[in-house]
């Protein structure tokens, strides 16, 4: 039987983390016990690593994105996740025998109004039919095959809820264990409602549409609130989601042809169509189109579409505002792996600069505009933007600004 590996999440926890390792590894002295050290500003790391702990240091992202990436280094077989401040016997959790096992706090603890774990309650009913008590709860055991299955992880504080709804709709065998723990709660202050309210705001996003971005990491789409800076570009939201939900592995104009009745042969058809009908204009449907599926093909690295929207509005000198304002507000969180573009936001984008340069754009300008975007087609084809950005020093600069890492 493989060995078990104890991993807890951790944030600027100096004060506790070195108290928590140790408890650990007396209950588990066969175990590794690894620390994910979410970007900690504080002296987490060092006493953690003090207390016979292997840390993982990681940029500041968010629980799930810590827990994905730090699964990673950890050896092959069961799991066990923790908070860093958690306090009490967790070793019946192992012993569940179950595929996963869930610690069920035997006393309340926290200073909140029971919001957040009862939205979470809602949404894992909504998503699964079943009624769970405990889904907000840290502390799980994972068997080897329950943990091939669930990661990665959910991202941000959502990561419980959507671990609990994907374990029961992949029909594992769940079980919450009552258990005497206790943790430090959150207050009835301004910080406390703070983190509730944020924790509501990865609930949400968390059991929604998810993709796994280029680092492996598992992180919520939101490209979909284009359609509410941007209402007239709602059919290219539609059609950008359909393929963020139900793609299949093709990828560029060829492989979408080839593979008959896709998603992504439904935008090579639907996108153009919609641009004809909102343009009254080939020229124009050629332009849309080709802009949606170029800043697309860009949304590979975080912030990198967005960056591209942005410079195309500069170029433009300018873009419809509301637009605008929906890519300011979403680059902080799509440049930090909080969330995705995705299709549906990528696509839209792009749609939105494409009817800009239509009004713009005419005569041998747009014609211009026309080629230089169907050369970028033909090149994403054959060989990915990306590739072609990470090549040139001066894109590559561009592109890594203000990303910590490559």
């Amino acid at each position: 039987m493989s060995e078990l590996t104890v991993l807890v999440a951790t944030r600027d926890e100096e004060a506790r983390i070195r108290a928590t390792v140790e408890r650990l590894l007396a209950a588990f002295p066969d175990a590794e016990v690894v620390v994910a050290d979410d970007g900690s500003r504080d002296g987490t790391a060092p006493a953690a690593e003090a207390a016979g702990a292997r840390v993982v240091r990681l940029p500041r992202r968010g629980k799930g994105q810590a827990l994905t990436l730090a699964e990673r280094e950890c050896a092959g077989g069961p799991l066990l996740l923790c908070d860093a401040d958690v306090e009490g016997d967790l070793r019946p959790l192992v012993e569940s025998g179950v595929d996963v096992a869930v610690a069920r706090f035997a006393r309340r603890v926290g200073g909140g109004l029971g919001v957040a774990k009862g939205v979470a309650r809602a949404l894992v009913r909504v998503r699964t039919g079943r009624c769970v008590e405990e889904p907000l709860s840290g502390q799980r055991y994972l068997s080897e095959g329950a943990r091939a299955t669930l990661f990665p992880v959910a991202a941000g504080f959502g990561v419980e809820t959507r671990m609990t709804i994907d374990a029961l709709r992949a029909g594992l065998h769940v079980r919450e264990v009552e258990l005497q723990l206790g943790h430090r709660a959150t207050g009835r202050d301004l910080a406390g409602f703070v983190h509730r309210g944020r924790q509501l705001l990865d609930l949400v996003l968390a059991v929604g549409p998810t993709a796994v971005n280029f680092r492996g990491l598992r992180l919520p789409l939101v490209g979909s609130v284009v359609a509410v800076g941007a209402p007239g570009v709602a059919p290219v939201v539609a059609l950008g989601l359909a393929d963020d939900l139900w793609s299949g592995p093709e990828r560029g104009f060829r492989a979408h042809l080839g593979a008959g009745a896709t998603t992504g042969t439904l935008k090579l058809v639907g996108i153009p169509l919609w641009a004809l009908w909102r343009t009254r204009s080939l020229s124009g449907a050629l332009l849309v189109a080709l802009s949606a599926n170029v800043l697309n093909q860009l949304d590979t690295r975080p912030g990198r579409a967005l960056k591209a929207f942005l410079l195309g509005s500069l170029v433009l000198r300018g873009a419809p505002r509301g637009a605008l304002a929906v890519a300011v507000l979403l680059a902080p969180y799509d440049h930090r792996e909080m969330a995705m573009l995705g299709d549906a936001g990528s696509n839209a984008l792009g749609a939105v600069l494409g009817l800009h340069s239509v009004r713009r754009l005419s005569g041998p300008r747009r014609i211009g505009a026309i080629g230089a975007l169907a050369v970028l087609t033909v090149l994403a084809d054959r060989r990915s933007l990306g590739e072609l950005i990470e090549s040139t020093p001066g894109l590559r600069a561009l592109d890594a600004l203000g990303r910590d890492h490559p």
